[in-house]
């Protein structure tokens, strides 16, 4: 284990300081843009417009580095997040705001790709899962860690803009300096969405609805909280309240996944959310009650997109695991944009509750869509299923098509094991 963390530690570090930024300039975007007069659904809009930027730049990353090389793009873009990020306080009107996003979700994205590629080209088929798990732990530590830093300053000032902004130009030293680049990658040709729906309705439309749930986690967390009358502080405790349910619960739910049906683990954990989340829109905002229920919605969100990846992969032959990787992050990039948006309109509509009524219907289809699936054909028995990994939303398609590979290669192995105490059983002592 040691061994393959000193492997890759500036890799880490690097990520981890990216990833306090990006938490940073999430929360915010809902807190300053209070501050600024923006409305709920001009805030949903930009925070919609993030994940734009990202899927796109999950798209057009791998060319780009196959054009010029992975560090070539990865100073380039980090240079542009440096930038945009101090650009917020000084372009303070809502259109600027929504170009600037795009921008930072564009580059992040590349950023994400072009790092997962270099953490995968450094795995071996026994250090990959230990790689990805200190990777996924990576990112969401970072998230946490920048809602502790949202108290070192003033929302309405420059401060807490410049923090990020000088983070994320850190994070680029250790890994630069540090790891040798590799050749540009070739990817996978990507199944269709109609194929992958085909193999899995219920993953397809599982992955969709996370999107939603989880943009609106992410970037429509501190607009509620702004809107509820919470100051930055327990804004901040919100967010990460529901990143540290996302860590605590991926253990348990990961356990239980390899044995027993995936979906009833699916349609109980989604349960959990809508729960979760339905209690949300009866109970007044009190700052303990928030940091239950997000701590509690995000323990069912991010393992629930970890779920979901795992059931995809008992529905797929081996050959077309990583080709799925590439439709998966289309799907849910849908859903994560229109996600935001419409929380923004429920938002703008019926008050701040709005919010939690968009995360409990998408978490009850979720449920009522798993429980009908359970009628439409037979489940893969618990000893013919793949293996589980925690899987973030937050990564790009590279860390998804990563994560297959090691499905695969856990599949192999299992067979080859199956495979000798037959072969051990039928030749006897």
């Amino acid at each position: 284990m040691i061994q393959v963390l000193a492997a890759v530690w500036a890799l880490l570090l690097g990520m981890t300081l990216i990833m306090i930024g990006n938490g940073m300039q999430a929360t915010l975007m809902g807190v300053r843009g209070a501050i600024e007069g923006f409305g709920t659904l001009q805030l949903s809009v930009i925070t919609s417009a993030y994940f734009l930027g990202f899927l796109i730049g999950s798209r057009v990353t791998p060319e780009m580095i196959r054009r010029v090389g992975h560090v070539r793009v990865f100073a380039a873009l980090g240079s542009f997040i440096s930038a945009g990020l101090v650009a917020f306080p000084v372009f303070t009107d809502p259109y600027s705001w929504t170009v600037i996003r795009v921008i930072l979700g564009f580059c992040l994205s590349g950023v994400y790709v072009t790092a997962e590629s270099w953490l995968n080209n450094a795995a071996t088929n026994q250090t990959r899962g230990t790689m990805l798990s200190a990777y996924m732990i990576a990112q969401t530590s970072g998230i946490i860690i920048a809602q502790g830093l949202m108290n070192l300053g003033e929302a309405a000032g420059f401060l807490l803009f410049v923090i990020p902004s000088i983070l994320v130009s850190l994070s680029f030293a250790p890994i630069l300096l540090s790891i040798t680049p590799t050749p540009a990658f070739e990817t996978n040709k990507p199944m269709s969405i109609r194929q992958l729906y085909h193999s899995s309705p219920l993953a397809s439309v599982g992955i969709l609805l996370m999107g939603g749930v989880f943009a609106a986690q992410f970037g429509m967390a501190s607009v509620y909280g702004a809107a509820a009358g919470l100051n930055a502080a327990q804004i901040s405790g919100f967010v990460a309240a529901i990143f540290m349910g996302a860590v605590a619960l991926q253990l348990p739910i990961g356990w239980l996944s390899d044995r027993m049906d995936r979906r009833f683990l699916i349609l109980g954990v989604s349960a959990m959310g809508a729960l979760s989340t339905g209690v949300g829109i009866f109970l007044g905002v009190d700052f303990k009650t928030l940091l239950v229920l997000g701590f509690v919605m995000g323990g069912a969100a991010s393992p629930l997109y970890s779920l979901l990846i795992a059931y995809t992969n008992d529905f797929l032959e081996v050959e077309d695991m990583a080709a799925a990787s590439g439709a998966l992050v289309f799907v849910y990039g849908m859903g994560a944009i229109v996600g935001p948006m419409a929380t923004g309109q429920l938002m703008d509509m019926i008050g701040p509750h709005g919010f939690w009524v968009f995360l409990s219907a998408l978490f009850t289809m979720t449920s009522l869509y798993a429980a009908w699936r359970m009628t439409r054909r037979a489940g893969v028995p618990v000893d013919e299923t793949g293996a589980y990994l925690n899987v973030p939303p937050t990564v790009s398609p590279v860390a998804i098509e990563a994560a297959q590979e090691w499905y695969v290669e856990q599949a192999e192995e299992a067979a080859a094991e199956a495979e000798a105490e037959a072969s051990e059983t039928a030749t006897g002592p």
